[in-house]
């Protein structure tokens, strides 16, 4: 059998605004909000909404034969909300009919699975709770930052209690592996693996209107026969892409919704089906260990972290950024450490790429910055002014050590009281025991008193018969004086 299990990537990053040097320390506030407006409502009207409409016709057309997943971060949801609420209403749609997937990702799409497992933990579980909240979903396959995996990061993923994970099939650790087939990590074996299967997800998101390939035009049969055809024993054919394919990237003079839309029918008809990536680790068995000894992800041509960590501009930002994360951690202002998680999104370090040629003319388009040193500035002002209000929360002079001491002694503290409250509601148990067993036991003793009762009491009845009172001598009375004549 034959599946195509499709996830689609909706992220919007809250971006910044100019922020100067003397702002540092005088304004606090580091969001474009004209432009995040702007860009959302504007993709939200050309992408996300008619791809979304065209996804629930799909469903009902197939009557549920077509599935997907969707994978939303946290800010971008938070926008979505303030924005375009719309949007939200039919993601919720979507949801609803049972045949759309949402997965566990970072709430923030940040980095954090590279430099701090704490953080990486918390951001998974903030967005865990949202997709439960919003859309009544625990999520069981999780889906990192930017598609970021490494075998150091697997068993962390794996002890969030997630069954799947999906990444990218790269050519450098695949070698001649096809990755259409689930694979298991090598080091958290029951941790299972979906690959991204590069080409066909790049014949949709990248080549479709290309008018210079030599496939072009590309059609819904044509697509699902190149799956058809593919070898027999190919299990899942994972087509990985951001929902703003349809109709942002490629837009809707392409007929790309069309082409969307067509792919079920001609699917049916060549025995290939659907599936969400939950229903794909369950139904079919790892082939084989994949490791993956250093991160990969689904950006630029190397398929790995130099996106945003590669040069001195970008390692400086993500260093700095997180020193003093156990810092925020600690502190308890909630616009702190809102402002913490957006500034740990992945797009800020994407801006400041100095690659060239193809990979450097992607990063150009989506950046809002005229070169990666005015982003760099920008962000590292914005970066100095948050550390400025950290730094009144917990001084920087406390030192590393003497920090991690105190972080020590709350969890040592943390622990004993839940130890303590363990033995609390033990002896509460205890007595609770104690106090029926002493109950049941005075229950028996009243219900025996009442018996010897009942035998003594005639025998007082009786004496008081046999010794009856004396009736009392009436009072003298006095005789009346007679009249004087």
């Amino acid at each position: 059998m034959k599946a195509i299990c499709f996830y689609f990537q909706i992220h919007q990053p809250f971006r910044l605004k100019r922020y100067r040097f003397f702002d540092i320390g005088n304004d606090h506030y580091y969001y474009d909000d004209f432009a995040n407006d702007d860009i959302i409502t504007r993709i939200a009207r050309n992408s996300y909404i008619p791809a979304a409409e065209s996804l629930l016709r799909m469903i009902e057309q197939t009557k549920g034969a077509f599935r997907c997943a969707i994978s939303v971060t946290g800010v971008a949801l938070e926008q979505i909300e303030q924005y375009v609420p719309e949007f939200l209403d039919l993601l919720k749609k979507l949801a609803d009919t049972g045949k759309v997937e949402f997965l566990a990702e970072t709430y923030d799409h940040s980095l954090a699975s590279l430099a701090d497992p704490e953080e990486f933990r918390l951001q998974v579980q903030l967005h865990t709770d949202k997709i439960k909240e919003l859309f009544g979903q625990t999520p069981k396959v999780f889906r990192n930052s930017e598609l970021i995996y490494s075998d150091e990061i697997a068993p962390q993923i794996l002890a969030m209690g997630f069954k799947g994970c999906i990444t990218e099939g790269a050519k450098h650790i695949l070698g001649w592996k096809s990755p259409d087939y689930v694979y298991s990590s090598a080091s958290a074996p029951k941790l299972k693996l979906l690959l991204k299967n590069d080409k066909l997800s790049d014949d949709i998101s990248s080549r479709f209107s290309d008018t210079g390939w030599n496939e072009y035009p590309l059609t819904a049969d044509k697509y699902i026969g190149w799956i058809a055809d593919t070898p027999q024993e190919e299990q899942v054919f994972n087509l990985f892409m951001n929902l703003e394919t349809f109709g942002e990237f490629q837009r809707r003079e392409t007929g790309i919704f069309q082409f969307l839309e067509a792919l079920p029918r001609f699917a049916a008809e060549r025995g290939v089906h659907f599936m969400t990536p939950s229903e794909a680790v369950k139904t079919f068995k790892a082939v084989g260990e994949l490791s993956v000894p250093f991160p990969m992800s689904w950006a630029d041509e190397a398929r790995d972290t130099s996106a945003w960590l590669g040069n001195k501009l970008q390692n400086e930002a993500f260093s700095k950024l997180y020193s003093i994360a156990e810092r925020v951690r600690l502190c308890d202002n909630r616009q702190l450490k809102q402002d913490w998680g957006r500034l740990q999104a992945s797009d800020h370090l994407f801006y400041m790429s100095t690659k060239h040629f193809a990979d450097g003319s992607s990063h150009a388009a989506f950046s809002p910055y005229e070169t990666p040193f005015q982003a760099f500035t920008n962000y590292m002002n914005v970066l100095a002014d948050f550390i400025v209000r950290v730094e009144e929360q917990y001084p920087m002079n406390i030192e590393d050590e003497e920090l991690n001491s105190l972080l020590t002694t709350i969890r040592n503290q943390a622990r004993e009281i839940e130890t303590l409250n363990k033995e609390v509601a033990t002896y509460r148990l205890n007595e609770e025991h104690l106090n029926e067993e002493h109950r049941l036991r005075e229950k028996a003793a009243a219900e025996k008193e009442p018996k010897k009762e009942s035998k003594k009491e005639p025998k007082k009845e009786a004496k008081k018969e046999t010794k009856p009172k004396a009736p009392k001598s009436p009072k003298a009375t006095k005789t009346p004086k007679t009249p004087k004549e």
